[in-house]
């Protein structure tokens, strides 16, 4: 017997034992009934082990098969998973970045025209989670993350530090004045969108109010881009960071309530799995990210001189 039976008799194995017969097992890979029978002959044959009891109901595995098939179901699992994270890696011509969705469609999407301008022949690919995407698996080029930087096997260059910064759409009025709150105390009066990590404690302390009662706040939610979207409906007013907002504050969609701003307590870093050099595409859209984080820091200092 050769050291690895054939994979396709594995396969119709592993379906046999998982669905509980031949015809389920045909019918799921897409084969004849008699095609599954002979491959598990085969195997058994190849092995020289009886893998199944021949019933009147049709076939269940012996103890050593119902063991062999648990341990074939993880390798099949893990055999699509490595073809996955190989069909998944860029390619030359393609630049794959994995962020977080609201940085991407609020700060990096507005900004990739005058990359792709700078750089036509990338095609460039997002991968938005708002979980941390494993750079070692090479299924990404390069990563834009919040945090403190702490990451093990990852290079790492910082790009900003952000602020919080109270924000609602034009059209929103604090019902009883019928207009837009002015002071900090007008502020935690509204209905307020949230998220977890808004700190609304150090915003209050910093504009000198008692903190909101829970019962202000309309609307939780986890992803900025939900929150954002409830504020531009005019739903409530916001803590939001200032790098989502900005656009929307340029083209007139959100008015910045006060002039109270708190630090937000995660940094943005570009990352990329450690290597000792840089690919182009990676060389490429560190140089760009580089001048955009640079001319973004300067109109934010012009803003606040105004």
């Amino acid at each position: 017997m050769k050291r690895i039976p054939p994979l396709t008799a594995l396969r119709c194995f592993e379906a046999v034992a998982r669905l509980g017969g031949v015809t389920q097992a045909a019918r799921e890979l897409h084969v004849t009934h008699s095609a599954v029978s002979q491959q598990i002959k085969v195997l058994e044959e190849a092995m020289g082990v009886a893998l199944f009891v021949r019933e009147a109901r049709g076939l269940r595995p012996t103890d050593e098969g119902r063991l062999y098939a648990l341990e074939i179901r993880a390798a099949l699992r893990d055999i699509t998973q490595a073809t996955r994270r190989v069909l998944a890696r860029p390619h030359d011509s393609e630049l794959v970045i994995a962020t977080l969705p609201s940085f991407a469609q609020h700060w990096l999407v507005p900004r990739l025209p005058d990359f792709r301008d700078a750089h036509p022949y990338y095609r460039v690919r997002l991968v938005t989670s708002l979980q941390l995407e494993d750079l070692r698996h090479g299924a990404s080029d390069v990563g834009i993350r919040m945090g403190q930087g702490h990451w093990p096997d990852v290079a790492h260059q910082k790009l900003f530090d952000d602020e919080m910064i109270v924000v609602a759409a034009p059209h929103f009025a604090l019902a009883p004045g019928g207009r837009l709150p002015v002071t900090a105390e007008e502020v935690i009066a509204c209905p307020l969108i949230s998220s977890p990590d808004a700190p609304w404690a150090d915003w209050c302390e910093a504009a000198k109010v008692a903190q909101p009662d829970a019962a202000r706040v309309v609307l939780s939610a986890n992803d900025s881009n939900v929150v954002i979207g409830a504020v531009l409906l005019g739903q409530g007013v916001a803590l939001e960071r200032r790098s989502l907002v900005a656009h929307a504050l340029a083209r007139g969609e959100l008015v910045q309530i006060t002039r109270v701003r708190v630090p937000y307590r995660y940094p943005y870093w570009l990352v990329w799995q450690q290597r000792e050099t840089l690919t182009a595409q990676q060389a490429h859209f560190a140089q760009w990210i580089e001048g955009q984080v640079d001319a973004y820091l300067r109109a934010n200092a012009a803003l606040g001189d105004q």
